[in-house]
């Protein structure tokens, strides 16, 4: 290919800007190098507790109406007072969810 063709840059001392701009982009280069190594550096090793309390928030979403009505559906198999203790106890346990997590949002993340 000739030094002429489009996108080719020439070979030699033909073109004295090559040697700038080579440097100019090596610069940048080590620039952003050294950015995303301070960047990934200063990111904290362990999990943010954001995420924990939301880990929490959903094991109260899940659990207290599980739980509930577990309990409920037990205890109407052991009393024959089907299905009016399972749907106490279901709400009973969406109750106690939304409490939990509504201490659970009182919280400050450490």
């Amino acid at each position: 290919m000739a030094a002429k063709d489009p996108g080719q840059d020439p070979i030699g001392d033909e073109n004295p800007m090559r040697d700038v701009r080579l440097s100019q982009l090596d610069a940048r280069l080590k620039a952003a190098a050294g950015a995303e190594k301070a960047r990934t550096e200063a990111a904290p090793a362990k999990p943010r507790t954001g995420y924990k309390q939301g880990s929490r928030v959903l094991t109260e979403l899940i659990a207290g109406p599980a739980g509930g009505a577990l309990l409920g559906w037990f205890l109407d198999r052991l009393f024959g007072t089907s299905p009016w203790l399972l749907l106490v106890m279901l709400i009973l346990g969406v109750i106690v969810a939304f409490r939990n997590i509504y201490r659970i949002s009182q919280q400050r993340p450490e």
